[in-house]
């Protein structure tokens, strides 16, 4: 290291290097969300033009040769040149960070690009990217590729040559081809489910536009894989597809949208017999999976207006216990978007509102038009089944919270309780530290033996907890699995809930790898997504995966994690080895456990995330709820019940 810094020591770096050389700076990470980040800044220009008119039909395609196509009917790209750089707009939006026209309202009323990064980005992180303009019945087309020369100079995002007019053409709008650079990314494969259910979203949330997902690396019935988006319902539909596996109260979602100072308000609503609220939120097509201010007033503006409604006619009585705004949510699903100018989110993610002007207008319009639709007599029926709800609700949140005062009263006793059942470690400093949630007392067993006794702490379950997708709260604090796991936390739950005294960072789920291990997995899940929703948000929960087979060979162990990775090693081995396939942990003593499972240096632990909100919310109910039939639809649709296991032991 030097010792002398001065000017001299200063690097400018130059274009678009800095997006290759900090790439997480820019989508967030290099890993698969990162990836599907690229194709989220081009979808959101296309989705961009149909918001605002000027496209009603969008297509994705994703390639068998790595890349990916995205093209809109919009209005293209502009081509012309640029009067102070002299390229044309088409190099300027691809090649310049904080370039494009997005930051006036003269080209669009709404967007979602606020930063003018995102097409210049994608191109940096891409090995190629072609893009096509069809505008004024011609064809534009330029290629830009990213590289680093021998002398380790690194090109980003370069054109090969200046925008070419190709010919005459009938279509119009932008076609864009890039190529994902594997330098860049830890994988380029592009993920179905995770596209198409955004796609879906995009398509629920544009009802005049159609969206076309086609996949050229799967085939289905000769053809590849295809599925055309088109909602004509819009939120409506949206809505419908949430509460599948609910059962609703109101077979017709309700509708309410309107204008107030220049911000665009839409909302549909459908109540269901299920516990607590599902808001789904978006602005300008982006969603707010951490809500915000219009999050806020369309809270206020329901509280208010079904207040106002069940006292003017005489709902509430004396005796009852006073209803609050949660009562009027519960068992609520609803969808909101809003459209509106100079929109300030909460960074480059996107995941919170801040402006405050937002509020008012969606309590303005939610007061408004949920006014006039309880006082329409043709819903005088359905009001009323609402209002009734809340007192339900009320009477339900009433005896969970005596159900939580007599759990902070047994806290103590519950501590006392822990001893002997949870492992503390030693250490003090909560980042440091571990909470094992171990499936059975055999493997628990193991686990307190082999474990770091200075970071980790072990809590054995017995037997599978309650399944809180169809719980009442004060029902799931009367279980004594979920209780020692609360008191464990030390956060508290729901309402109480305070991640600033949660005493482990990584809290592991560790089960055995058969039906009952993934069964306890998803309830011990669901509780957390539905009680302790933000544990998951802030990255705190974690699947721990253990081997499925130890090879043995000559003396010496290897462990194996799948059939194929097993495979490819037994290929190699003609005879004079064993495999053992492990029925569960416990079969496991303390060190093999420790050296498979638990070791920081060799473990395999999944972060548990939640990338889509309402599909979260809508896959739990489906797959934990009362309702088989969506369930049994999952299952055919997903499951693959055609792969061979290897044999428990092999003998070569």
């Amino acid at each position: 290291m030097s010792e002398s810094y001065n000017a001299s020591d200063l690097e400018v770096l130059k274009g678009l290097e800095a997006v290759r050389r900090r790439p997480g700076m820019y989508i967030g990470s290099t890993g698969s969300r990162g990836l599907h980040h690229l194709l989220w800044e081009i979808l959101d220009n296309s989705v961009d033009e149909a918001a605002n008119g000027y496209a009603d039909n969008i297509r994705i395609v994703l390639h068998a040769d790595g890349g990916v196509t995205v093209e809109d009917n919009g209005r293209g790209i502009p081509v012309g040149i640029h009067p102070e750089l002299g390229v044309s707009g088409v190099e300027v939006v691809f090649t310049q960070l904080h370039a494009g026209g997005k930051f006036n309202d003269a080209n669009y009323a709404y967007s979602g690009g606020l930063h003018g990064v995102g097409a210049s980005v994608v191109n940096a992180l891409c090995t190629r990217l072609v893009c096509e303009v069809a505008v004024n019945n011609r064809l534009y087309r330029q290629e830009f590729v990213s590289f680093t020369d021998r002398k380790g100079n690194i090109h980003a995002g370069e054109p090969v040559a200046p925008l070419e007019e190709i010919g005459p053409v009938r279509r119009k709008g932008t076609r864009i081809t890039y190529y994902p650079d594997p330098e860049m990314f830890e994988t380029t494969d592009y993920d179905w489910s995770i596209v198409s259910r955004r796609v879906r979203e995009l398509a629920f949330l544009n009802a005049n536009t159609v969206f076309t997902l086609t996949d050229e690396r799967t085939k289905e019935d000769g053809k590849f894989k295809k599925r055309v988006y088109h909602y004509v319902g819009g939120l409506i539909d949206f809505v419908k597809y949430a509460v599948n596996g609910k059962t609703p109260v109101n077979e017709t979602p309700i509708f309410l949208d309107g204008v107030h100072d220049g911000i665009e308000v839409s909302l549909a609503m459908q109540y269901t017999d299920a516990y607590g609220e599902n808001v789904i939120s978006y602005v300008n097509n982006i969603p707010t999976t951490q809500g915000g201010t219009h999050e806020t007033g369309l809270r206020g503006g329901l509280t208010r207006v079904f207040n106002d409604f069940a006292k003017k006619n005489n709902f509430i009585k004396e005796k009852d216990t006073a209803l609050i705004g949660e009562d009027f949510r519960d068992g609520l699903t609803a969808v909101l978007s809003i459209r509106m100018k100079d929109i300030q989110f909460e960074g480059q993610t996107k995941t919170r509102l801040g402006n405050t002007e937002a509020r008012v207008a969606v309590e303005a319009v939610v007061v408004e038009k949920l006014t006039l639709w309880l006082d329409d007599i043709r819903n005088a029926e359905l009001a009323a089944t609402i209002i009734e709800k809340a007192r339900k609700a009320a009477q339900v949140r009433e005896a969970s919270r005596k159900a939580k005062e007599i759990a902070r009263k047994k806290n103590s006793l519950d501590v006392v309780q822990l001893v002997g059942k949870l492992a503390h470690c030693t250490g003090k400093n909560a980042a440091l530290n571990e909470l094992f949630l171990v499936e059975g007392d055999s493997a628990g067993g193991s686990a307190k033996q082999g474990r770091d006794r200075k970071t980790q702490a072990i809590l054995p379950l017995r037997g599978k907890p309650l399944n809180a997708e169809k719980k009442r709260l004060d029902e799931v604090l009367a279980n004594d699995e979920f209780r020692s796991i609360i008191t464990a936390l030390g956060t508290g739950i729901e309402d109480d809930f305070t991640l600033k005294n949660l005493k482990y960072d990584k809290v592991i789920i560790l089960s055995d790898a058969d039906q009952d291990g993934g069964h306890i997995r998803a309830i011990l899940l669901t509780f957390f997504f539905r009680y302790m929703r933000e544990l998951i948000t802030e990255g705190h929960v974690y699947i721990g995966v253990p081997p499925l087979f130890r090879l043995s060979v000559g003396g010496k162990s290897q462990y194996f994690y799948d059939n194929k990775a097993l495979e490819n090693a037994t290929k190699r081995l003609r005879r004079n080895y064993s495999v053992q396939r492990y029925k569960g942990l416990g079969e496991m003593n303390p060190e093999q456990l420790w050296e498979t499972t638990m070791d920081p240096a060799n473990r395999t632990l999944i972060r548990v995330s939640i990338e889509d909100a309402a599909e979260a919310d809508r896959m739990v109910t489906v797959l934990m709820g009362d309702k088989s039939d969506p369930r049994r639809e999952y299952i055919n649709e997903f499951a693959d019940f055609n792969r061979e296991d290897i044999m428990m032991r092999m003998e070569g």
